[in-house]
């Protein structure tokens, strides 16, 4: 059966089924007149068996045309009756078939023209109120059964979509999600990359010169230089590591949070620059979010501070209340805002914003200041 149904075309197997339907209505309707003929032989009018065919193949099409199947079955029930065979008349189940089909495919006004037929047929075409009673109920069960079919097969239709529904906005949610994610990843590489990176080329400017006049200076250089490239290193495994599906524990190592800052400055103080670090107030709790996004805030704008402010000193401040704020301030020629400049200040801002907290950023004859608010977890 499955590899007959598997060769038959989608679109024509509603006709298959139907045309077996409508061959066992019509064997159904031929038995009484093969048995009657048999048990009394004699005259029989051929027609008799031109319109139980008729009553019959019409449901062929009963999907299609379901009003035009029911009219045709009617006519070729009345067409049958006139000829008075009563003895040999068969129970109409095409007409029967053919209720039903127009309930679950028709329209509401269909079902409405098929109970009035019902009811003027029964009425005008039988001898007796037992026999039109019957036809009525009949007709009318079969109007019944046809239109829960239809508000069944409704409902399946609209929990299917539902259902389809839910998975497309699954998979939007899951897509969104991977966006997000690799954001995020890209944010974090372009920190490490140009935190270390900055710390690199200042040290290795200063390298030449201090290699003739201060050796021990050019030392320091090189050691600075070489702990740059294993933090970064260090870093990225860490970042990248959420890209595996096996991941071992250095990988799987907790991100940096704030209380890494101050080992940050320090190794900006490595460069030669004036680095400060201070912190007021009593620290609080933030989310995990949020101790991610205060050290690579601080460590952009340190960084920003190293590429491009020229800069001679810069002080990074936590003050910590009902929220923590977050300054970093050099005596640099840097400019720019968070709403413009290069990437690394539109990503404080996206950091700031995606914890619930703002930034800003300004810059002037004074040097520039990069400020950042984080919101502090009630405890």
């Amino acid at each position: 059966m499955s590899a007959l149904k598997d060769r038959v075309p989608p679109g024509a197997r509603p006709y298959v089924a139907d045309t077996g339907v409508a061959l066992l209505v019509l064997a159904v309707l031929y038995t009484p007149l093969v048995i009657t003929r048999s048990e009394q032989p004699g005259p029989f009018s051929p027609w008799a068996w031109v319109f139980m065919a008729t009553a019959a193949l019409p449901l062929v099409v009963r999907r299609r045309f379901p009003l035009l199947c029911l009219v045709t079955i009617y006519g070729s029930l009345i067409g049958y009756n006139t000829l008075n065979h009563a003895a040999s008349e068969p129970i109409a189940w095409g007409m029967l078939v053919a209720l039903y089909s127009l309930a679950w495919v028709g329209r509401r006004w269909h079902r409405f023209f098929a109970l009035v037929l019902v009811i003027v047929t029964s009425l005008a075409t039988v001898k007796s109120p037992t026999t039109a009673l019957i036809g009525m109920l009949t007709g009318s069960g079969a109007l019944i059964l046809g239109t829960i079919a239809q508000r069944r097969e409704q409902r399946l239709q609209s929990l299917a979509y539902r259902a389809g529904q839910l998975e497309r906005d699954r998979a939007a949610d899951a897509a969104r999600a991977v966006a997000t994610e690799r954001a995020r990843i890209a944010r974090d590489m372009h920190d490490v990359l140009a935190h270390a990176v900055s710390l690199m080329i200042v040290q290795a400017e200063a390298g030449p010169v201090a290699v003739r006049t201060m050796p021990d200076r050019a030392e320091q250089a090189f050691d600075a230089i070489a702990s740059a490239g294993r933090d970064a290193m260090t870093q990225l495994r860490r970042t990248l590591g959420i890209l595996k599906e096996e991941q071992d524990t250095g990988v799987r190592a907790p991100q940096p949070t704030v209380a890494a800052i101050p080992s940050l400055v320090a190794q900006v103080r490595e460069t030669g620059l004036d680095a400060s670090y201070s912190a007021s107030g009593e620290p609080g709790r933030l989310t995990a979010d949020a101790e991610v996004a205060a050290f690579r805030i601080v460590q952009e704008a340190l960084t920003n501070t190293l590429k491009h402010a020229a800069a001679t000193e810069v002080a990074v401040t936590l003050d910590w209340g009902d929220s923590l704020m977050i300054t970093v301030r050099d005596d640099g020629t840097g400019g720019g805002t968070l709403g413009g400049g290069g990437n690394g200040l539109i990503g404080i801002r996206e950091r700031a914003a995606a914890c619930g907290g703002t930034a800003s950023a300004h810059g002037g004859a004074q040097g520039f200041t990069v400020t950042t608010t984080l919101p502090v977890v009630a405890s």
